[in-house]
């Protein structure tokens, strides 16, 4: 597995795995025991792990992994575990957040994690009419400086938005965002002004909730309902890349470069996008361990450029998502706003974390 500093003395797996399909918000089929699939992919070398407030239970389970693993493996294995969580206030609170709210949500996921300081959190604001965004990211500021945070990031905020919290003062190490074949958006502006500050890019979506897959090869288009919101949500950027007959192109492009490398569609379609400039790691979901191995593969994988061209031909003929980074979906009235849940902390308040991952 590669590894890549982004600061001195703190490493990450360019390949992260994702929490939100153990959510007890996402699915119900989820893996008998998440805690030992931890293990498994700590084992392999994907050793950096990525949660958020929202994610119903996860934070615990990984509290739980981290714990056993010291007990399991020994304190200077646990060293080499990174994890990623988010603060992500309901769209409901942005109005009357204050910095009492925000430190009792840094303080619950320091507790479910069992940390005494946070390795990153990444910072999520719903609606920038709502104007306490840049002071909120500078309440986050004095928890780093209180050291209940080591490292601040965002998620979701546009260039625009990402540069005015860098020039307020906040040293924003890292911004997770939507990115994959097939929805481009980052490479309009943000992937640039982030390598000029520094910026690490983490990129999830990157099989668009497993619409980048076998399964769908060959397939007459889906009719809804679907089986969780990520296969709505990603359906709609199939439809705005240029429709089902385009996206069956890039299938076919994609599986013949798996059967060249002998591996899969996921794997490459990853892998292409970890090859961007600019691009520290890929996020990918797991529900257990059956993909573990070709999940390793995805930092490896040595396209050429041939394969690159072949994908390119496709993106050619496609069209880029409108606006900048999340700005679609910051529209709650328009299509892809309107299956958005903007208040998941209230939604997993009162659940057992290991019931709700398990069951919900």
């Amino acid at each position: 597995m590669q590894r890549i500093e982004l600061q001195p003395g703190y490493e990450i797996s360019r390949v992260i795995r994702g929490g939100w399909q153990l959510s007890g918000s996402h699915s119900a089929t989820v893996s008998d025991d998440p805690v030992s699939d931890m293990i498994a992919f700590a084992d392999a070398g994907i050793t950096t792990f990525d949660c958020a407030d929202i994610y119903t239970g996860v934070e615990d389970l990984i509290g739980a992994f981290r714990a056993r693993y010291r007990n399991e493996r020994g304190a200077e294995a646990l060293s080499r575990i990174r994890v990623h969580t988010k603060f992500v206030p309901d769209l409901h609170m942005l109005p009357r957040i204050d910095k009492t709210y925000v430190e009792g949500v840094i303080d619950r996921s320091l507790q479910r994690l069992r940390m005494e300081r946070l390795d990153l959190v990444q910072f999520h604001w719903w609606n920038y009419d709502v104007p306490r965004w840049l002071e909120t990211a500078g309440w986050l500021r004095d928890l780093q400086k209180a050291g209940k945070i080591e490292r601040i990031g965002g998620t979701n905020f546009d260039t625009a938005h990402m540069l005015a919290i860098i020039g307020s003062g906040v040293p924003m190490s890292s911004m997770q965002v939507q990115y994959s074949l097939l929805d481009r958006r980052p490479e309009k502006t943000l992937l640039a002004a982030a390598r000029d500050r520094n910026v690490a890019i983490f990129c999830y979506g990157t099989v668009a909730g497993g619409f980048l897959g076998e399964r769908w090869l060959g397939v007459p288009e889906p009719i809804p309902p679907f089986e969780n919101r990520s296969l709505v949500k990603y359906k709609l950027v199939i439809d705005e890349f240029g429709g089902w007959d385009l996206f069956q192109e890039m299938l076919a492009a994609l599986s013949a470069i798996a059967r060249k490398h002998e591996t899969d569609i996921a794997t490459v379609a990853s892998a292409a996008i970890l090859a961007r400039p600019g691009v520290s790691a890929v996020i990918v979901g797991a529900r257990n361990r059956s993909h573990l191995a070709s999940n390793l593969r995805i930092a490896s994988l040595p396209l050429g450029a041939d394969d690159m061209a072949m994908i390119d031909a496709v993106l050619a003929r496609s069209h880029q998502l409108e606006g900048d980074v999340y700005t679609l979906e910051r529209d709650t009235t328009g299509r892809h706003g309107s299956i958005m849940k903007y208040n998941l902390n209230d939604e997993g308040k009162g659940k057992a974390p290991l019931e709700t991952a398990r069951h919900n």
